[in-house]
Formats: structure tokens, sequence, C-alpha cells
């Protein structure tokens, strides 16, 4: 590899801002913020407004689409069989 070329990678705190979940995960992020993590070290601090936490198909609380397709919507919307 190329030096001085390449971001640093280091440990960074990803924090879900709407459900306040932490996770600790490799990255090239930078930010100015830190926190201390449970295992005594301190890292930066990556705000984050949606991860696995909150995102609506990993907790099962996905929005059903039951209206149909383009098709269906169209014959609904002309009275057609």
């Amino acid at each position: 590899m190329k030096k001085e070329i390449h971001p640093e990678y280091r440990k960074v705190v990803f924090l879900d801002t709407s459900s306040d979940f932490k996770f600790l995960s490799g990255s090239t992020k930078s930010s100015d913020e830190t926190i201390e993590w449970e295992d005594g070290n301190t890292y930066p601090l990556i705000r984050v407004e949606i991860s696995s936490e909150s995102h609506p198909f990993y907790t099962g609380k996905q929005k059903a689409d039951k209206v149909g397709g383009r098709v269906d919507r169209f014959k609904k919307k002309y009275n057609m069989k």
C-alpha cells in the first residue's frame, strides 16, 4: 500500500439518536466528539439517525403495502375487473 493516501482506520462508537443504541465498529469516519466505551477506552462518537435497532425492517414493525401494484390501483380507480 502507498503511504499517506489512505484514511486512518480505527474503532469508533456509533450512536443511534432515535433509540440511544450504541455499538463499537471500525471506520475511517472522523469526529470531534468522544465517548468512553464499556471497556474503559475512549473512542470517537458518530451519531446516526437509524441503525438495526430502530430500522423497521429489522424491528419487525414494517408497514406492509396492502394496496397492490400499479395495475391493481388502476383497475380499482376505473372500476375494472
